[in-house]
Parts: structure tokens; C-alpha cells; sequence
């Protein structure tokens, strides 16, 4: 059912499912229309309304736009200075809901940034802000990946930081668990999630945190996501060369800095596994810390 890759750092490389983020973005909005017309029979009380507008039904289009947009780049190859922008269009969703917010006065709209203080952008929270945060945080989940477990493991605990303190966690327990089987497959070789899973757990991860007004701690929590675009964006604009690892049949390792995996392994093999673990940590100690500014700010 879904086209085969070659598994790069791998013996022999073996040819591997791609796409199976497809299977999360269906569960996915299947999990989340159930939980708004469940809530709407049944007031269960499982979602968080904005004025007339669900949080349910906005995260489970703004997946759907995600992956759509992933799967274009799959069959398609899109070059990245188009599907760069291509999340803004995943952003209208959210920035309907905010606002619906903005216009009830039920939405914060200041953002309260340590050493600056609490800065109030009005109504260009709406049309400038979030935009920027789904743009910036889509692209830089999918810019760290070419790895088992990179691109499924590490989104993982940038969600399950912020939901630690979200009024709105329902709304991410059954994608969390969707995302967690085909991170355990990917972690092991057996599938690759594919620009399709990708784009559709960064604009989860966005929206997810836009909603639930955690927007500091998802800042803090993807630095070692910025820092890893950062390095591949110098390196494009003042070398014109991609980052690159090379595998010798056990271990990789790279003679450049042009990005967080080749910076890691820069003259120093280390196996994927390491590599990824390393990367996960990163990404588990800045989450922790993303959960502490709750209590700072």
C-alpha cells in the first residue's frame, strides 16, 4: 500500500515503508471529531470551546491541512522555498479560533518572555503571531529527521511537556498514543513516517499549544529544533551545501557542522541509535525546562 525507500543507514539498505503518517492523521481526526460530537451530545466536557468554535474540530483540520500538505511534498518533491510558507495555510484553522477568542476578549493575546517581560500584541496576535508559530515550528520539526526515531520520538516529548499543564490535554491522548506505535515501528526500522507525519505532528504540536495558551513553554521546548534549522539555513545561504553523514556499514559520522545530527557525529562515529538518543535527551532536557517557565512566568 505505501511506496518503499531504502533505509540509508542501514546494511544492505533495506527498502522501508514510507508515509505511514498518513495512519496518524486519520486516527487522529477521527479521535478528535468523536471527541466534538461526543462533547456536543453528551457534554462531556472532553473540549474546549472558543465562542461558538471547537478546539477538537480546529486541531483535527489543522492535522488534516498538515498532512494533505506532507503528502505533496512526498509524491512531489517540493522544494523548500515553498513548503517553508506552505503552513501558513494550516494556520487559518487556528487563527480562526483565536479570533473567536479575541473578539469575546476569552483569549490571551501577551506573551510573557523572560528578561523582557509580558509583551501584548493585540490583534496581531491573531494575524501575524500565529502564523509565525505554526510556520517556524512545522518546518523546524521537519528539518530534524533523516533518522529512525528523529522524526517520531522526539515530537513525542514535546507533547507530553505540554500537556503536563494544559487545561485541553484530551485533546492530545489519543493522538499521542497513535504517535507513540509508529514511533516504537520507526525507532526499530520498520516504517518511516514521511513528510506526510512530519508536517502533521509539528502543526499538532503548534496548534495544540496555541490552544492551550502554552506558548513560552513550546518555545523553550524546540530550541534544540531552532538551533538545528539555524545551522541548516547558514550553511545553505553561505556555502550552498546540504549537511551530510557518511555510513560506513556500522557507525556515521561527518565532516561538517551543518547541522545537529553532523555536528554530534562531526569526526566522532557514533550509531544512530546514539545519535538519536543524544538528540532526544537534548530535546527531553529543554521540554523540562519549557515546564519550569509555568512556574517562573
Amino acid at each position: 500500500m505505501f511506496p518503499r525507500v531504502p533505509d540509508q543507514h542501514k546494511p544492505n539498505k533495506p527498502l522501508i515503508p514510507n508515509g505511514l503518517g498518513v495512519v496518524y492523521v486519520l486516527a487522529t481526526t477521527i479521535y478528535l471529531f468523536t471527541i466534538y460530537l461526543t462533547s456536543n451530545l453528551f457534554n462531556l466536557g472532553l473540549d474546549t470551546m472558543m465562542g461558538s468554535v471547537s478546539a477538537a474540530f480546529t486541531l483535527a483540520v489543522c492535522v488534516l491541512f498538515g498532512g494533505f500538505m506532507g503528502l505533496l511534498d512526498d509524491f512531489m518533491d517540493l522544494k523548500w522555498r515553498y513548503k517553508a510558507f506552505m503552513p501558513l495555510i494550516a494556520a487559518l484553522p487556528l487563527m480562526y479560533f483565536a479570533l473567536e477568542g479575541y473578539q469575546n476578549q476569552a483569549i490571551r493575546t501577551s506573551i510573557a518572555l523572560p528578561l523582557v517581560g509580558t509583551i501584548d500584541f493585540g490583534a496581531a496576535y491573531v494575524f501575524l503571531i500565529l502564523p509565525l508559530i505554526v510556520m517556524i515550528v512545522t518546518n523546524t520539526v521537519n528539518q530534524l529527521g533523516g533518522l529512525n526515531g528523529l522524526e517520531t520520538v522526539c515530537p513525542a516529548i514535546v507533547i507530553l511537556g505540554l500537556m503536563v499543564f494544559s487545561p485541553a490535554y484530551a485533546l492530545m491522548v489519543g493522538p499521542l498514543l497513535f504517535w507513540l506505535v509508529l514511533a516504537f515501528l520507526n525507532m526499530r526500522g520498520k516504517i518511516f513516517v514521511g513528510n506526510s507525519g512530519s508536517f502533521a505532528i509539528g502543526i499538532s504540536i503548534a496548534s495544540f499549544a496555541v490552544i492551550s495558551d502554552l506558548k513560552v513553554n513550546l518555545l523553550v521546548s524546540i530550541l534544540p529544533y531552532i538551533f538545528n534549522s539555524s545551522l541548516i539555513l547558514l550553511s545553505v545561504f553561505f556555502t550552498r551545501k546540504k549537511a551530510s553523514v557518511t555510513f560506513d556499514g556500522k557507525k556515521l559520522s561527518a565532516d561538517n557542522r551543518k547541522s545537529l545530527v553532523t555536528l554530534i557525529c562531526y569526526h566522532r562515529p557514533l550509531t544512530e541509535r546514539q545519535i538519536v538518543l543524544i538528540i532526544a535527551g537534548l530535546v527531553a532536557l529543554f521540554t523540562f525546562l519549557g515546564t519550569l517557565t509555568h512556574f517562573i512566568l
